[in-house]
């Protein structure tokens, strides 16, 4: 237990027992970082000490980002994760930059449409999604893990961005939520088989927020987020992309160091509430 008067020394001081640095001297991949949730992770991994690998598709703003942070610590690699030659070239060139691989966050992903039935819903949406949002984070653990596992990195970390519809139906189209809840499996599986080698592995599952992905055209962003938050249900909190930003930091960090096979629903609390009754009865407005 720590002494009393260390604590108040602290206090005094005005210091706190929360690390600064968080990610200091790891090396991490982000998928789909050029922007939304990916860039403002990006962010935040940087501002922790981590050396971070941009990895995206969009080639000027994903550059744009790393000039912006402006220092060796920050790089963009263009990378189609539907390509599984791009994602060994990504890990490979990441290795030979940094010397290691602490941290993969497979964070790219596509949307289709935000509701629709799958009486409508064509093979070739379905088809898209799994490729990019399933096998293109299947892929990008598969070479990471490879890595880890041969450098011994043992306490490695590799994420995913799920989605709160893997919590509760009706959130999104069919195909998107197949494609999501493909990667829940697949954190599940690999919790298991990579433990043994210190790897942990876990995702992030959000609700509803504006990113560039879901941004509708002509339609203001704020409006959206305000529609979003009265659908939800943790009021007076608008979730933006830098709250998911900071469930990574801290799956990735050492502060999560027995955390493995977890679904972070990042979600206020909505995918485990059912307010009709109360609705219905007035008890909440």
């Amino acid at each position: 237990m720590q002494d009393i008067s260390d604590f108040s020394a602290q206090m005094d001081n005005g210091s706190s027992s929360a690390p600064s640095k968080r990610l200091e001297g790891k090396v991490a991949i982000i998928t789909g970082g050029a922007s939304g949730i990916g860039a403002a992770t990006v962010k935040r991994f940087h501002e922790n000490g981590a050396k971070v690998v941009i990895a995206d598709v969009q080639d000027k703003i994903g550059q744009a980002l790393a000039d912006k942070l402006g220092d060796s610590n920050v790089c963009y690699i263009h990378c189609d994760i539907s390509n599984e030659n791009n994602i060994i070239d990504l890990v490979d060139t990441t290795v030979t930059k940094y010397g290691k691989l602490d941290i993969m966050y497979n964070n790219a992903g596509i949307m289709d449409r935000n509701f629709g039935s799958i009486l409508d819903t064509p093979k070739s949406d379905l088809e898209r999604l799994l490729m990019i949002n399933t096998v293109g984070s299947f892929l990008g653990a598969k070479h990471a893990a490879k890595v880890m596992v041969r450098e011994k990195i043992n306490k490695g970390c590799i994420l995913f961005t799920a989605s709160a519809c893997t919590e509760i139906g009706g959130l999104c189209s069919p195909a998107y939520g197949v494609s999501k809840y493909g990667i829940l499996g697949l954190v599940k599986n690999l919790a298991a088989e990579l433990g043994q080698y210190g790897i942990r592995v876990n995702c992030v599952s959000p609700y509803g927020l504006v990113t560039g992905m879901s941004r509708n055209k002509g339609v203001d962003p704020a409006t959206i987020e305000a529609k979003l938050s009265e659908m939800g249900n943790l009021r007076g909190v608008v979730l933006k992309a830098e709250g998911i930003a900071n469930a990574a930091l801290y799956l990735a960090s050492d502060e999560a160091s027995y955390v493995s096979g977890q679904n972070l629903v990042v979600d206020g609390g909505f995918s485990s509430v059912n307010p009709t009754i109360m609705k219905a009865f007035n008890v909440i407005k």
